[in-house]
């Protein structure tokens, strides 16, 4: 642990030797800060539309046989509850008592006008700004690509996703993007912190500065300062335009190691990233904020399509808990159940679906349970 970051009693995710990295920057939430009741804490928990309520019992189950230490506080508030609704609020607040939350993916309506995004407005509203995704191989699950490993950082809080536009003209729509220097140089230094403490050896920036000689210029510039401030620690800087980074991910993604970026790019190069190691069903992320962090899975489809089919994979959420457990110094708890996921991938004989395989959201529930 680094002691030059944050408090004495920021905790640190501890994932070295699971595969995922041993902390997600520097997160000043102390441990003490969290709400614990009778030696258990308690988390929020959204599962989320589509497939949440299905792979939130997933979590739920594993969790209560591994015996985890957690008390779940259950929301079920769905991407089309209105910012105004009482359950919305209550979301809001619970995140805000417990100071962390393991959370499903909330579908936003297209077509609603008006209609104010869930995820959007508790990022905006508790500041969780960063945001952190783990793309790499797991054994078993066989894809084109191997040696894959790679984290995709994305700021959280500007860029096309502030909801700023308006018509100024019939026919006519104007949509703001907003870059700052002051929030461009809060996540890359989020980028460089998370790569020197995870021994990584490289952060990519990733822009259309060529374009938007202004705004991504802006975010490339500063990105361009903060590396200077960790060459000293043999940090490597380079950056890349998103359309090639695009074709460099389907045809190298080993070049890559740590890559951050504006949020619109970020949810792309996420979804490339996951197709790259076998979708989004194995994806785990987490959003970290200076006083909240919110885990949930990286790449953000809710599955609707197959949603009450029981066929749903939950490992994402499943390792998005595991990271929760990590940060909230569970490391004992977090490993058995990581491990146990490793194991039943590995052995292949509870495959969803999208792996390959036949077998049920329960199914591959009790196979991790009997694996723990």
């Amino acid at each position: 642990m680094l002691k030059t970051f944050a408090r004495a009693t920021t905790p640190f995710i501890h994932i070295a030797k699971q595969g995922f990295p041993r902390s997600v920057s520097s997160i000043p939430i102390s441990q003490s800060d969290t709400t614990k009741y009778g030696g258990k804490f308690t988390a929020t928990l959204i599962p989320g539309d589509g497939i949440g309520q299905e792979t939130a019992a997933a979590v739920k189950t594993i969790f209560k046989a591994a015996n985890v230490p957690i008390e779940w506080d259950q929301l079920d508030v769905t991407g089309y509850t209105q910012e105004g609704d009482i359950l919305f609020k209550q979301s809001i607040e619970s995140i805000r008592r417990n100071k962390v939350a393991l959370k499903g993916i909330l579908y936003t309506p297209i077509s609603k006008l008006g209609h104010q995004s869930f995820n959007v407005t508790i990022r905006r509203d508790l500041d969780i700004y960063a945001s952190l995704v783990l793309i790499k191989n797991i054994k078993g699950y066989p894809t084109r690509h191997t040696n894959v490993d790679f984290a995709i950082i994305r700021e959280n809080t500007e860029g096309e996703y502030t909801g700023l536009e308006h018509q100024s003209f019939p026919g006519v729509v104007e949509s703001l993007k907003i870059v700052t220097r002051t929030k461009t140089e809060r996540i890359a230094r989020f980028a460089f912190d998370f790569a020197l403490k995870n021994n990584r050896k490289k952060v990519t920036c990733v822009h259309k500065a060529n374009i938007m000689k202004l705004g991504d210029g802006l975010f490339l510039n500063t990105c361009r300062e903060v590396a200077e401030d960790y060459k000293a620690a043999g940090i490597q800087f380079d950056d890349m335009i998103v359309d090639n980074c695009s074709m460099q991910l389907v045809s190298k993604p080993q070049q890559f190691d740590v890559m951050v970026m504006p949020n619109l790019y970020g949810n792309i190069v996420s979804n490339v990233g996951a197709a790259l190691v076998g979708g989004p069903g194995i994806i785990p992320g987490a959003n970290i904020g200076r006083e909240y962090a919110l885990f949930e899975p990286g790449c953000r489809h809710v599955g609707k399509d197959i949603q009450g089919h029981n066929t749903a994979n939950p490992t994402a959420l499943i390792l998005s808990g595991v990271m929760m457990l990590h940060h909230l110094g569970l490391d004992d708890y977090a490993n058995r159940i990581h491990n146990a996921v490793k194991q039943t991938i590995k052995r292949g004989s509870a495959k969803t679906p999208d792996m390959g395989g036949t077998s049920t959201t329960t199914n591959f529930t009790l196979a991790v349970i009997s694996n723990l």
